[in-house]
């Protein structure tokens, strides 16, 4: 449905937030309401434990409530990013509350989130399904920050647009559990092959990095150490190239995102790009400068014409350990240690394959809605007769003479449990074809990728940066924070004509803040009218990037 509608995954991650906030408030609202009548007419002892034969189901209700709170808690940030392990797996109560929900409102309110129920079932499932699929580490840098950079296979037919990111699982490090990355490659330049950056900073991106250095310092040597890949999931179309001018802001690893757009910008294949792009990026320490080593050769090599100005800004330190005065002299003597793990075999072996096609998913939503009308038509046929009849088939008469319909009451929980069960038989039949389609698909196309010409990605010394005779233009600011305002105004003066620019932003909310802060305060026109009155040469366009979820 997003990629139908054009919505970045990082969207509808903010808006299920939304969603689920104002969700819950109401629920407490109902929930704190309903409690309180009982509490003032002492029946909440007779009646919150108490399950109904028909009508709502007060204790279910009650199950939901408590459910939809331990989620709610368990997704706010300072727990998300702590310890997103909790987060993940305590969101997985969503089938508790879900099924709760259904015997508290009843299946007459519950067919109003059938449908969502649907796509999200059909999701998950795909998902499962993809998930199920393993590739393999190709190559890996280590980089001196505590920075990772992976290089796996991907299928050359699979195209992405740059700020997109992956749901990554290493099994030799948990089987079970899965976190978010940026891709820092472009599909443009790299066919085969797709690159994330990590930074360590958790048990789990610490282990993935100590267990690659052991991988590279074995004397048997480790290959094809197995991953698993959901994703690709961003924006459907490259939307920053409708921009004159680009001003990009990050901090820390929220650098990635930029990485895939610069290589993007780099490339040949772009007929249009944005005439002036300026990078403002905001590290605490040195080492942390590193991850800018994968697009060195687009910062200083001018045959790429990107017209990039870069200003780094580090904040907790006085002078690089090494002595160095330019970024370009830091970057070449930044150690990086580049371990081969894959062979040429494994890029058609174990590529990425990537989100079906809307036609087939049309086609796999369609099995799963007649499945389910079926078995919920022949199933409510069989348990829920809607009169009796007697061997005649003539009703029954009242005693009083009248010819009445003898219909009985049926308990609540029976209709519930038909949609219950009709769901997920409905569900499990769309990831029974799901799996068979893919097994088809991965058939169809194996004879094309054995075939395929491998085109491997740049090698990149990290270790030989040759410099080049021209004016060092980029900037290192020691001990201090960027001043957006004052580098926004030096930008402005450099533009020719009024143009638009478009304000991307990576980093930790603080940052967030103080660039969107900016943008509003920042005078904005719009229309002839207004041009001709005043004197500004831009329009900004804010966005906002999000490297962890």
């Amino acid at each position: 449905m997003f990629r139908l509608l054009n919505i970045e995954f990082a969207a509808s991650v903010k808006y299920h937030v939304w969603f689920g906030t104002g969700l819950i408030f109401f629920s407490l609202v109902h929930g704190g309401s309903t409690l309180f009548i009982w509490t003032i007419t002492h029946h909440i002892e007779e009646e919150i434990w108490k399950w109904q034969r028909t009508g709502r189901v007060y204790v279910a209700g009650l199950i939901s409530l408590v459910t939809g709170l331990l989620m709610w808690i368990t997704s706010l940030p300072q727990i998300r990013r702590k310890k997103f392990e909790v987060f993940y797996y305590t969101h997985h109560l969503y089938i508790v509350f879900l099924v709760a929900f259904l015997f508290h409102a009843g299946d007459r309110h519950f067919y109003w989130v059938l449908p969502g129920m649907f796509l999200f079932g059909l999701d998950k499932i795909l998902r499962i399904v993809q998930s199920r699929s393993e590739s393999c580490i190709l190559s890996a840098n280590l980089f001196s920050c505590k920075a990772i950079e992976l290089v796996v296979p991907k299928d050359p037919m699979l195209n992405y647009a740059p700020s997109s990111f992956i749901f990554l699982n290493i099994p030799l490090v948990s089987r079970f559990q899965w976190h978010p990355f940026s891709i820092i490659s472009s599909s443009s330049v790299d066919k085969h092959s797709l690159s994330i950056m990590m930074k360590c900073e958790g048990d789990w991106t610490n282990s993935v990095y100590n267990k690659i250095e052991e991988a590279a310092n074995c004397e048997n040597k480790i290959n094809n150490i197995i991953v698993r890949v959901e994703g690709p999931y961003g924006p459907a179309s490259v939307d920053f190239l409708r921009y004159d001018n680009l001003f990009l802001v990050a901090g820390g690893i929220g650098i990635t995102p930029f990485l895939s757009i610069l290589k993007e910008l780099a490339s040949k294949n772009r007929l249009k790009s944005p005439k002036r792009v300026q990078l403002v990026f905001a590290v605490r320490t040195f080492q942390d400068l590193n991850m800018l080593l994968p697009i060195a050769s687009i910062i200083f090599n001018p045959i790429y014409n990107l017209n990039l100005k870069l200003k780094v800004f580090v904040t907790q330190e006085k002078k690089p350990s090494n002595g160095t005065t330019t970024l370009q002299e830091f970057l070449a003597q930044s150690q990086v240690q580049s371990i081969h793990l894959g062979t040429d075999e494994d890029y058609s072996r174990f590529p990425i394959r990537g989100p079906e096609s809307f036609r087939w998913l049309a086609t796999l939503v369609l099995i799963t809605v007649l499945t389910f009308l079926g078995f919920l038509i022949g199933l409510s046929h069989f348990f829920i007769p809607s009169e009796h009849k007697n061997h005649s088939g003539v009703m029954k008469l009242a005693a009083s003479g009248a010819m009445k319909t003898a219909k009985e009451k049926v308990p609540s929980w029976v209709p519930d449990l038909i949609i219950i069960v009709s769901y997920v038989i409905a569900i499990s039949v769309g990831g029974f074809a799901a799996t068979i389609l893919q097994r088809r698909r991965k058939h169809k196309e194996a004879p094309r990728m054995s075939k395929e010409v491998v085109i491997k990605p740049e090698e990149r010394n990290f270790t030989e940066l040759k410099p080049i005779p021209i004016t060092e233009e980029h900037e290192i600011h020691i001990g201090e924070r960027p001043k957006l305002e004052e580098i926004m105004s030096e930008f402005e003066k450099n533009l020719r004509g009024w143009s638009s620019v478009g304000v991307l932003v990576c980093g930790p909310e603080s940052v967030k803040e103080a660039v969107a802060s900016m943008c509003r305060q920042w005078p904005q026109c719009f229309g002839v009218e207004d041009l001709r009155r005043s004197r500004m040469k831009m329009n900004l366009n804010f966005h906002s990037l999000n490297f962890n979820l």
